[in-house]
């Protein structure tokens, strides 16, 4: 058990871990995924979160295993063509995620994902939040124009707007 983690969340006020996001902020990134979504049949889906439930601290919950946990109950793999994709930031782990679902997992690799991560991650180091976040919006739309190009009958199945837990 990771003691020093545990008490960094439980001491870290759910707004002062956000506060890395502004309101601003979130609308850029809300127009940037309503963007990206024209150009490609994927669902993204952007979801930061500042200190963790405290169950899941106890258990030792990583980012990756939350994120799974959101990816499911959020319905992110619930989309007609199972191409929805969560973006998913830890604030106070410092962590990025995301998570694909297994008709985008069929034909682009986790690995460039995790590449995204990284580089989001790089920026944030940086404390240059937003500029992070729509440059990984950016790079995924790339990713999903190239092996889900736009139909004229795509659906808009999850929310653009950023949720902040």
């Amino acid at each position: 058990m990771d003691f020093r983690r545990i008490l960094t969340h439980l001491l870290t006020p759910a707004w002062l871990a956000r506060r890395a996001f502004r309101k601003a902020d979130l609308a850029a990134i809300e127009q940037a995924v309503k963007d990206s979504e024209r150009l490609h049949r994927g669902e993204l889906r952007f979801v930061i979160e500042g200190p963790l439930p405290f169950g899941h601290l106890l258990r030792g919950m990583s980012a990756r295993a939350r994120a799974v946990e959101l990816f499911a109950r959020l319905g992110v793999w619930d989309t007609e063509a199972n191409s929805g994709i969560l973006i998913y930031v830890q604030l106070i782990d410092r962590r990025v995620e995301m998570l694909a679902d297994r008709g985008i997992a069929a034909r682009v690799p986790q690995e460039k994902w995790d590449e995204v991560c990284r580089r989001m991650e790089t920026a944030f180091r940086l404390k240059a939040y937003r500029r992070g976040a729509l440059e990984a919006v950016d790079d995924a739309t790339r990713l999903l124009a190239l092996h889900f190009p736009s139909r004229s009958d795509t659906p808009d199945e999850l929310p653009d707007r950023p949720l902040v837990l």
